[in-house]
């Protein structure tokens, strides 16, 4: 039996049954990574590795051994972005500021893993600080994408998505402002879900834009998703935005739901490939489709970035060399150093209420939207990316790269749950296809992802 192929539902029952041994779990991901991340195809998706992983298996195997209750996460392998805190580990944000800090504590969600006997693996690649949409801005170098090594593997999250894609690990933890969860996975072709604003604590995780911030889940499949999320969402007293929206997740198989799709938003093979399984998905349940339209959503970019440029310099004074690392304007990349000086300039007095204040507003507006429509629509299915992966190293403008999240930020924007799952290839390159739902729906967003992913 091969391990590796199995999902991480099915894994924790032969855990909890002693059909199979975490140690044997764990190690198994260990050698993977030491054979494909740091030698063989180099996809550098791992920073770090908890150099303790196996002696915690050992520990829930031995749980297992001596019959006492062992959590939902048995023996589970799961990857960590860089920017989200696990205790004596390094937590760099893939950035030369914070190189060789370790975090002293855990972040809530992985409190949370632990509790449920998960294994932290190790910490993932991203762009610098969750500066970036392609996988290419960390200053410990690009990662790579599993499916095409030569492609960019997207980004923010770039190291948890592709070590979810590569067979790293059973599940990865990444965080979502803009696209940066769901980007990556639609083009290694898992499963990403950003969940409804509040959902998840962010108690440690360091932030790019804590009013669009959000922790989520990547995955094999759908059912994996909602397994780690029930374990991670809910109200954290050191996290004052959190709430408690479902007592439990529960994937199930909906009945009559309406869909809502949206005036073509994507490159035509793309778009195509979505339309096509759009059909296909109402054919096969007996659905209808209706033609919704989100006002202002074309504002939606150069309402981001504002946003982000000033919540971002606001985040990051903090960082000034003497508590942590060395100066963040001396360890920063390029991009990294655009937005910091981008926020700077915004947040002087003469161009605060003209450019941050104003972009609140629209985000509040388009909030609103997303509020109406959906008490039209079940969800909105539409593309994640409007387009395909660019070559690791290729010449992209800014306003090229800023562009590319137009489909994906208007969920951050909304404050509301979306998830991405593959829907196919073009060209031999995944293609995901994107749900949305109201926020709090995270369990209904869930079950129509899953009835989609059940088409195959």
């Amino acid at each position: 039996m091969d391990s590796l192929k199995l999902s991480a539902v099915e894994k924790v029952e032969m855990i909890k049954n002693g059909k199979l041994k975490a140690v044997d779990n764990i190690k198994g991901f260990l050698e993977m990574i030491e054979k494909d991340n740091h030698k063989g195809k180099k996809i550098n998706a791992v920073l770090v590795v908890n150099d303790k992983a196996i002696e915690e298996a050992k520990r829930v195997d031995e749980k297992v051994k001596s019959g006492k209750k062992v959590g939902r996460l048995a023996g589970l392998g799961i990857i960590v972005k860089a920017n989200i805190c696990v205790k004596n580990l390094e937590t760099s944000c893939a950035s030369l500021t914070l190189k060789d800090w370790k975090a002293p504590y855990d972040a809530s969600v992985i409190k949370r893993i632990r509790d449920e006997d998960g294994i932290i693996l190790g910490m993932a690649n991203m762009d610098e600080f969750a500066c970036g949409g392609s996988g290419e801005t960390s200053a410990f170098g690009p990662t790579k994408n599993p499916v095409k090594l030569d492609l960019i593997p997207g980004g923010s999250s770039s190291g948890s998505t592709a070590s979810v894609a590569a067979g790293f690990c059973d599940l990865a933890l990444g965080s979502d402002t803009g696209g940066s969860i769901r980007n990556p996975a639609s083009h290694c072709g898992v499963v990403g879900l950003k969940p409804s604003y509040g959902f998840v604590s962010r108690y440690g995780l360091i932030d790019l834009s804590m009013s669009l911030d959000q922790i989520g889940v990547l995955s094999k499949s759908v059912e994996d998703n909602a397994l780690l999320l029930d374990v991670i969402k809910g109200r954290d007293v050191r996290d004052p935005i959190s709430h408690t929206y479902d007592s439990r997740i529960k994937v199930s198989r909906l009945g009559k739901i309406n869909i809502g799709v949206m005036k073509p938003v994507s490159t035509k093979p793309v778009q195509d490939l979505i339309d096509k399984k759009i059909d296909e998905f109402c054919k096969k349940y007996k659905l209808e489709k209706k033609n919704v339209d989100i006002k202002y959503i074309d504002l939606a970019v150069q309402t981001y970035y504002p946003l982000v440029y000033v919540e971002l310099f606001s985040g990051t004074r903090k960082f000034d060399g003497r508590r942590f690392g060395v100066k963040i304007e001396e360890g920063a990349g390029p991009e990294l150093l655009r937005r910091i000086l981008g926020g700077s300039e915004i947040t002087r007095e003469e161009y605060h209420g003209r450019y941050y204040s104003k972009a609140l507003q629209v985000k509040e507006i388009i909030k609103k939207e997303f509020e109406r429509v959906f008490r039209e629509v079940d969800c909105i299915i539409i593309p994640t990316c409007p387009g395909l992966p660019w070559k690791i190293g290729e010449s992209m403008s800014v306003e090229e790269v800023y562009a590319y999240d137009a489909l994906t930020i208007p969920a951050n924007l909304g404050e509301i749950c979306a998830i991405t799952l593959p829907a196919g290839q073009v060209s031999g390159v995944p293609v995901g296809i994107q749900v949305l739902c109201g926020k709090g729906q995270d369990s209904k967003l869930l079950s129509i992802a899953k009835m989609i992913e059940d088409l195959k």
